[in-house]
């Protein structure tokens, strides 16, 4: 009975089918430590283990003319995944008030789904890595502007991107944009999550750690919680700024960070016998002697 449940999910829904069998599966588990059942039936071979394959990743130009073939009110739909490397759901949850024009963000505090039920239910992200404000890329600024004055009402918690009956956009509609254009470009491989990994593979690719590249995702690693504390708001800001240059052809690697000159100073002076002196002019010590 398991193994027919199983199976039947997994020809319509490959991804859905799997977490199904892991939740049942660990219910289970659970109902024989309590002793209520005597075996776990969830003994299919090989079903619950997701089986991730490498996705594809679009090129700038490739985003670019998606853009250019979508209608105006939903091009910024996909700009923020493939820029600011958010999650369908978390550019469907966006309202006004998430939006800082000033300092060129954007809060991420509520996701829009859209369950097997049919019914949409707005709740909060994925996880808590998913909660953060992020830096938009001086590119997009532009489209965001236009987007709020055209298609946004006043209201603080109006949703950017709404459906006919006033409430945020079902994903269903989102979708139907993104195979359009997907069409147009000839990538009909690309799914619109498939911007997301896009935005993070170009983020890597101008020099993001793996610790911005984590808290710019929302990534929600139990290991990697501590790594979000040294992805500071000012990295981020960097991390725009290369992503705005690599729209327009130019790559440039994200600078470190400068280190304490008087720290590096002592190491080299611990190193080679020099040291500073009040004209901030660095002499040997064996001149000194």
């Amino acid at each position: 009975m398991v193994r027919a449940w199983y199976m039947d999910m997994r020809q319509r829904f490959v991804t859905t089918g799997d977490d199904a069998y892991r939740m049942l599966r660990a219910c289970l588990n659970t109902a024989v430590s309590d002793g209520l059942i005597a075996r776990n039936p969830c003994q299919v071979r090989g079903a619950g283990f997701t089986r991730s394959v490498e996705r594809p990743v679009a090129t700038v130009a490739e985003v670019a003319a998606a853009v250019e073939a979508t209608p105006d009110c939903y091009r910024l739909a996909i700009l923020l995944p493939a820029w600011c490397q958010l999650r369908r759901g978390e550019v469907l949850g966006l309202q006004r008030r998430d939006v800082d024009l000033l300092h060129g963000t954007i809060r991420i505090d509520r996701s829009v789904v859209r369950p097997m039920t049919g019914i949409s239910v707005v709740g909060p992200p994925k996880s808590s890595a998913g909660a953060r404000t992020l830096a938009v890329p001086a590119h997009v600024m532009p489209t965001l502007r236009d987007h709020l004055e055209r298609y946004v009402r006043p209201e603080s918690n109006a949703w950017l991107f709404t459906s006919e009956s006033g409430g945020p956009m079902v994903p269903v509609t989102l979708n139907r944009v993104w195979q359009r254009a997907r069409k147009t470009i000839g990538r009909t491989d690309l799914h619109y999550h498939d911007l997301r990994h896009t935005g993070l593979t170009w983020a890597a690719a101008s020099g993001a750690s793996i610790a911005e590249l984590m808290r710019r995702g929302g990534h929600a690693h139990p290991a990697a919680a501590l790594r979000y504390q040294h992805a500071t708001d000012n990295r981020d800001h960097a991390i725009a700024a290369a992503l705005s240059e690599l729209a327009t052809g130019r790559v440039t690697p994200l600078r470190a960070i400068p280190e304490d000159r008087s720290a590096r100073d002592r190491a080299r002076s611990a190193h080679d016998g020099t040291s500073r002196g009040p004209d901030g002019r660095l002499s040997s010590r064996k001149n000194q002697a």
